[in-house]
């Protein structure tokens, strides 16, 4: 069952070396992927899924944040760049989760 929704872009920079642009989900659709993946996390409690923004579709991990009591969908830079996107930007996602067919 894919989930679809609107969230804005963010930077996480907390090496100096290098920064990685996320995407949060929301409560409510990290609390059911919550309940549905738990038996298939893998390391660090991560998701495989499959992403569609805009005209880009790729696979990639979330991962959960205990912080901010959600999983984080990572935006490479591949896919910022097709899509212009910038940090901040609200983007419409469609996530599919991969282990769970």
């Amino acid at each position: 069952m894919p989930y679809e929704f609107d969230a804005p872009l963010w930077v996480w920079d907390a090496r100096q070396a290098d920064t990685w642009t996320f995407v949060s989900l929301p409560e409510e659709v990290a609390d059911e992927i919550d309940e549905l993946m738990a038996r298939f996390a893998r390391g660090f409690g991560s998701v495989r899924v499959e992403v569609t923004v805009g005209g880009t579709t790729w696979r990639t991990s979330i991962f959960p944040s205990k912080q901010e009591r959600t999983y984080m969908l990572p935006v490479k830079q591949a896919v910022r760049r097709a899509e212009r996107l910038e940090p901040g930007d609200v983007v419409h996602v469609r996530l599919d989760l991969v282990d769970a067919h």
